[in-house]
């Protein structure tokens, strides 16, 4: 009311309204009550919490990482706040599956998958895939490997070129951070997977390829949620002047957020390093 007041009246303006003067002084000097008090203070919050994910949690992560410092308070509620804020989470963008073209390199491994991205331990089953980073040098290509039980990025790789070669550094960086006994490594059906020198690795570390059926995204659909996550939280939302730079925020991602920090609903509103330490299996006492 008060913000008209230059334009009609506090008594015109308390009649048109319904109530009174005495009643409006009331109310202007009444303290904020304890909810407005504490929604203050969630603002402050959920500021802090919205900016270290990086501007990309919305509501429902925002509740997890407020209960896990001590405040719990309701999805419709931070909801709400955030509209306040003017803030927002980012959501991922639906758009047409990629494929990879063959090449006669190889045979394609069978598929030991069939869809059921399902582990009921660590280094049971590992999913790969490729996607390219644009830059205003030219594309980089991003090679990764995730494992089905915890999401966790075990193994990423970038090169320049789209070469086998980036597919094995990811695959080695797995293998030397893991040491699994037996695994089974699914892909698709892209050319670089193919290759011979990958397959021969493969054997060497006692990893069994599997590959989903040609041009068919759902048979890899766990590296591809993960490759749409990345898209929106990440590439979607920077400009990279060179590969150099590319490479500096795709580390910080995966390495300094993805990993350790990003809540999964899948892994009940955990992180993937998290997760794992959750379940790990204590050791034997000697």
């Amino acid at each position: 009311m008060s913000a008209n007041q230059a334009l009609a009246p506090l008594a015109t303006m308390a009649r048109v309204l319904g109530v009174s003067e005495s009643g409006y002084h009331a109310w202007r000097r009444r303290p904020p009550s304890a909810r407005a008090q504490r929604d203050v203070a969630l603002r402050v919050l959920i500021r802090a919490a919205h900016a270290r994910s990086y501007g990309t949690y919305g509501a429902p992560r925002l509740r997890e990482e407020l209960r896990a410092t001590g405040h719990c308070v309701g999805q419709k509620r931070i909801a709400r706040l955030l509209r306040i804020e003017g803030l927002a989470g980012v959501a991922k963008r639906r758009g047409p599956a990629r494929t990879r073209r063959l090449t006669p390199e190889a045979a394609p491994a069978p598929d030991l998958v069939r869809r059921d991205f399902r582990a009921t331990a660590p280094d049971q089953l590992w999913v790969a895939d490729i996607t390219y980073v644009p830059t205003a040098a030219g594309f980089l290509y991003l090679a990764v490997v995730l494992d089905v039980f915890s999401r966790r990025v075990i193994g990423w790789a970038m090169r320049d070129t789209l070469h086998a070669t980036v597919v094995l550094d990811a695959l080695e960086m797995a293998a030397v951070q893991r040491r699994p006994a037996s695994v089974v490594h699914h892909s698709d059906q892209g050319a670089q997977y193919r290759a011979f020198a990958f397959g021969q690795r493969c054997r060497a570390l006692g990893v069994r390829p599997s590959m989903g059926s040609r041009g068919d995204a759902y048979d890899n659909a766990m590296a591809e949620s993960f490759f749409s996550t990345l898209e929106c939280e990440c590439l979607a939302r920077h400009r990279f002047p060179s590969h150099t730079d590319a490479r500096m925020v795709l580390f910080h991602y995966i390495e300094g957020w993805y990993n350790p920090h990003r809540r999964h609903s899948a892994l009940g509103h955990l992180s993937p390093i998290a997760f794992e330490a959750r379940h790990a299996v204590p050791s034997q006492a000697a």
